[in-house]
């Protein structure tokens, strides 16, 4: 580079630092990086970067003293700006976004030193990283000539494997053509939120239930119509008139109960009288501890009922895979929904999972899965009924990765600082109130979900061990 380069380059970086001090990015005191890092950012020599900083220097933008690097110097803050026209307001928002802002905001996540009963969590050495790792290496190389859109349903691949795993594993006979990957089975349900619900059209949900089912079928517009469930799930006799139900028949969000035959064949019917959607989603239909496999409500009626999967529960809830198996009458809205959401579910992945069903490595995991959270959850019901006796009652453990503990002793009012005085002993404990409807009844006794899945059986160990004295507290 020759030396009218060199000196023009200077005056760039001169140019370029005066505007970042007078815009506010650096503020008097602020250090700037040094001359050797500056050089590698800009790809210019350290003696160009010198020379530019002592130019500032020599100016009066910058400060400095021996083995220190170069300050922005004082009374250089960014003059006040002059009123512009406001912003927009918040009423200028959608009215999707003003529903949207209404809900309430999503718990913080914290660290706990002792254990973390968080249900969703799972165990990061559970997850299969050898298998994964060559499944997503091999998806990798058979990249074809192009790179370009994929189908918005998802890999014909991985919907071919879903459609035998599905027949398999639950009992469901559906077309490869019926079934839609999404990233999530939370971007599922928010599809059929938009796609079946028209704004101040009411949807049939359990109570206590899904929070963030509820808020994607509000966020569309929907009216909620709260339906009380009990030790067998959803109470389908006060189903009133709606345009949809979302429920969960395999197991019970959260307090665990498996909907018999009758009431499942029941809601069939109630959905065939109001012309309504079934939105049918089975979280974690995989881990049945204590009950034989029902059929899902799928393969009562193909024609009415959306069936939402996800392998966040099997594999891990990063990987942000699900599928939705829909009606044949409903597959074109869809695929289309989905291709304006976001094109497409990454095929990587899509295929990576595949090859995992393919192979037959996903059933294995779920069967070593299976067999390891059988163990979680008999050291989390030993452990609460050595500490605690009849002073707690567990419902919902016969399926899923999570219980719910009933403290009779404890009015539901103190849930909240029981919770408190938990996190500070370093235990995550999860009121289940917040799961009710906000208007309706809810129950007189505190309530908490507890999941195991994250968790080694020691740490659920040491986890309720650690919650005697906080319980005892709030007695």
């Amino acid at each position: 580079m020759g030396q009218s380069e060199e000196d023009g380059v200077a005056r760039r970086i001169v140019s370029a630092i005066k505007r970042q001090i007078e815009a506010g990015c650096h503020r008097p005191g602020d250090r700037l990086p040094s001359t050797r890092a500056f050089a590698a950012e800009w790809g210019a020599s350290r003696t160009t970067v010198t020379a530019a900083y002592s130019q500032l220097i020599a100016e009066g933008y910058l400060a400095t003293r021996p083995g220190a690097r170069a300050v922005v110097a004082g009374g250089l803050a960014a003059p006040a700006q002059p009123a512009g026209p406001p912003g927009p307001r918040p009423d200028r928002l959608s009215s999707f976004a003003r529903r949207l802002l209404a809900l309430p905001p999503p718990a913080a996540t914290e660290t706990h030193r002792v254990a973390d009963f968080r249900y969703g969590d799972l165990s990061a050495a559970d997850f299969p990283v050898l298998a994964w790792r060559r499944a997503l290496n091999a998806a990798t190389l058979r990249r074809g000539a192009r790179l370009r859109y994929d189908d918005p349903q998802g890999s014909g691949a991985l919907r071919a494997a879903l459609q035998g795993y599905l027949w398999r594993a639950r009992g469901i006979a559906c077309a490869a053509d019926d079934i839609v990957i999404v990233n999530g089975s939370q971007q599922g349900l928010d599809l059929c939120a938009r796609l079946l619900l028209d704004p101040g059209e009411r949807f049939a949900i359990e109570n206590p239930g899904y929070a963030l089912a509820r808020h994607a079928f509000l966020a569309a517009g929907g009216v909620a119509a709260p339906v009380p469930v009990d030790g067998d799930g959803l109470q389908t006799d006060a189903l009133p008139a709606a345009r949809l139900a979302y429920v969960t028949p395999s197991h019970q969000y959260p307090l665990g109960g498996v909907l018999p035959a009758p009431r499942r064949r029941a809601l069939v019917a109630w959905a065939a009288r109001h012309g309504a959607w079934i939105v049918e989603d089975d979280y974690d239909g995989e881990y049945r501890h204590a009950v034989a496999p029902i059929p899902p409500l799928r393969s009562l009626d193909p024609d009415r009922v959306i069936y939402v999967g996800t392998v966040s529960k099997t594999l891990s809830p990063t990987l942000r895979l699900g599928y939705l198996v829909v009606p044949a009458a409903l597959r074109r809205a869809f695929a289309e929904a989905k291709r304006l959401t976001d094109r497409h579910t990454p095929p990587a992945e899509q295929e990576a999972l595949a090859d995992l069903l393919a192979s037959g490595a996903y059933e294995r995991h779920v069967r070593v899965m299976r067999k390891r959270n059988a163990g979680r959850r008999a050291a989390l019901l030993r452990a609460l009924a050595e500490a605690f006796g009849p002073g707690v009652r567990v419902v919902g453990a016969e399926t899923g990765l999570h219980v719910v503990a009933w403290f009779d002793a404890i009015p539901a009012a103190r849930e909240a600082s029981l919770a408190a005085a938990a996190r500070e002993a370093g235990i995550g404990l999860y009121p289940v109130s917040p799961l009710y409807a906000p208007a309706g009844p809810r129950p007189a006794v505190a309530g908490f979900v507890l999941g195991y899945a994250g968790l080694s059986e020691d740490e659920i160990r040491r986890g309720v061990a650690a919650s005697v004295a906080v319980v005892a507290g709030q007695r």
